[in-house]
């Protein structure tokens, strides 16, 4: 069922849905929460959808604020709530409510919003694109106990991760953590079936991957060992190589579905790894309302503290690189020695190495972040 309101107020939404659910025979409310949608008019549709599969899981109120921009600097003073209002087979499990703000009421979307959360219900606010730089300084923000931005949706990814470090409070979390979930499952079992000491790590991925990032820097933070970041065709992330005392451990993916995961002393298996859906995305993050600690910890260990090699495009002889065969480079300082390819694999792997240096002297790209020789013992960062 669906309720059309024009140049209304929040009473009168509020009492149209008391009237959808009469209409439709539930009179109660059964909703556990409040997910409120901050998006525009172009990412509108696929937020509703991904919110609609999350409430099979999540039953909610859903309230969907767009805020639209008027043309004319007169129709910019006059203020306008028009409403959609959904309830029944039109709104997933839950109820939702359209809210479009025109003029200065644009400007106060809180002062909307906030008679129509539900009374005693958690607050979850969801900025499918634009989020702030500060999520919990916004007024949206301020009354949610969960912020959810996707740092992926941005247009420098690696930068709002730092802008996310940077304003981080209790309660924020990004969709690109909630990617990499299945990815740090994965290599937790992997590693709870061997007894040796992780030495190195590299990831391979995507250039503009806030996931990939994110991973790595996990990574760092609990295994205190430098990370480095490597740069691969995608889909998303591909492989993941743990350099330890007792072999390789390796889980590498290559179509976004399937992944390999190779343990030492065991034949490989193939294991499901596929990319999720953003319903499954924000389902996940909906099943917590706690804080995060352990992605405030990766987040705060910070981008920049990661060591970079060059990206396949830009090594030599690329055309005989593949995503399991990335180069292994020095973990502590220059006079330890690197497992190396054979064949066409150590030639290649000699050729990327100096040519990473000069890429990293230049300062360019990926391949300006500092080598593993040169950066110093890793530590934990400093909670903030």
């Amino acid at each position: 069922m669906k309720i059309d309101l024009t140049d209304t107020t929040a009473s009168k939404i509020n009492k149209a849905l008391v009237k959808g659910r009469r209409a439709i025979g539930t009179p109660a409310v059964g909703m556990v929460l409040t997910l409120v949608i901050v998006t525009d008019e172009e990412n509108a549709y696929d937020a509703l959808k991904a919110a609609d599969d999350a409430s099979m899981e999540h039953p909610s109120r859903t309230l969907v604020v767009i805020k639209r921009v008027s043309r004319s600097p007169r129709d910019r003073t006059k203020s306008r709530l028009d409403a959609e209002v959904r309830v029944g087979a039109d709104a997933g499990t839950g109820e939702t409510v359209i809210l479009r703000l025109y003029g200065e009421v644009s400007d106060h979307a809180q002062s909307v919003v906030l008679p129509l959360l539900l009374p005693d219900a958690p607050v979850v606010v969801w900025w499918s694109a634009d989020a702030p730089r500060d999520p919990a300084d916004d007024p949206l923000g301020a009354l949610g106990q969960r912020r959810v931005t996707d740092s992926y949706a941005a247009e420098k990814p690696v930068e709002e991760l730092k802008a996310r470090a940077e304003s981080y409070e209790p309660g924020d979390t990004d969709l690109a953590w909630a990617r990499i979930t299945p990815w740090r499952s994965m290599l937790a079992a992997a590693l709870d079936q061997v007894d040796c000491e992780v030495v190195s790590v590299e990831v391979a991925g995507e250039e503009a991957n806030p996931s990939v990032e994110l991973l790595a820097m996990w990574l760092a933070d609990r295994l205190h060992v430098h990370v480095r970041r490597a740069v691969s065709a995608g889909p998303g992330l591909t492989q993941v190589r743990l350099e330890t005392t007792g072999g390789p451990i390796t889980l590498h993916r290559s179509d976004g579905a399937m992944a390999t995961l190779a343990l030492p002393g065991q034949p490989d298996r193939a294991v499901a790894l596929k990319r999720r859906e953003t319903s499954e995305l924000l389902a996940e993050e909906l099943r917590r309302l706690d804080p995060d600690d352990t992605y405030a910890s990766a987040l705060r260990f910070g981008v920049d503290r990661l060591g970079g090699i060059q990206s396949a495009s830009q090594r030599p002889e690329a055309a005989t690189w593949t995503p399991g065969e990335l180069p292994v480079r020095p973990v502590h300082d220059s006079s330890e020695q690197a497992a190396k390819p054979t064949g066409a694999g150590a030639s290649a792997s000699a050729s990327a190495s100096a040519s990473a240096s000069a890429s990293a002297s230049a300062g360019e790209g990926d391949s300006g972040r500092p080598t593993p020789a040169q950066m110093p013992p890793v530590k934990k960062a400093d909670p903030q």
